[in-house]
């Protein structure tokens, strides 16, 4: 049950700091942090990352269900040493449900952390990207594999 309370916390962090901003900023208002580096930007994204596929809510939707419905079904199934892959997972589901809410009750998602050079976004949107980066190291690097040490025997990794 671990992968369940630990995306509901990634569902309510990310979804009681976008009440908040909602709350306390109008859409476009940008609040400086550190001047020129970082700032508090509400803003309404329609797409996915980077803007793409802007108004295809019921897209993302589809495709979250589809990550779910494929959690559900893979993670028994997950032995129990691979702890990275499982927390990726977590994180993962939890930032794919956090950004689903917003896009079922707006058609947009809330993003607000605005480093100036890259695109705005959100705490379901950092979640995503550590749990798919957790997903690739455990399948790059599986628990147990053997690593070349240069003297020509194995090592464990």
């Amino acid at each position: 049950m671990p992968i369940v309370i630990l995306a509901l916390a990634v569902v309510a962090l990310d979804q009681v700091s976008k009440a908040y901003l909602q709350a306390n900023m109008a859409p476009g208002a940008s609040v400086p942090v550190i001047p020129g580096i970082f700032h508090i930007t509400y803003v309404l994204n329609p797409g996915a990352a980077f803007g793409i596929l802007e108004h295809q809510t019921w897209f993302f939707v589809a495709v979250a269900f589809l990550l779910f419905a494929a959690m559900v079904y893979f993670y028994p199934r997950i032995p129990q040493g691979y702890g990275l892959l499982r927390l990726g997972i977590a994180l993962q589901t939890g930032g794919a449900a956090g950004n689903v809410i917003d896009r079922l009750k707006t058609g947009y998602v809330v993003d607000f952390f605005d480093f100036r050079v890259w695109p705005v976004f959100n705490v379901a949107d950092m979640a995503i990207v550590g749990g798919v980066a957790l997903i690739v190291y455990s399948i790059v690097f599986p628990p147990g594999r053997k690593a070349d040490d240069g003297d020509g025997g194995d090592a464990p990794v």
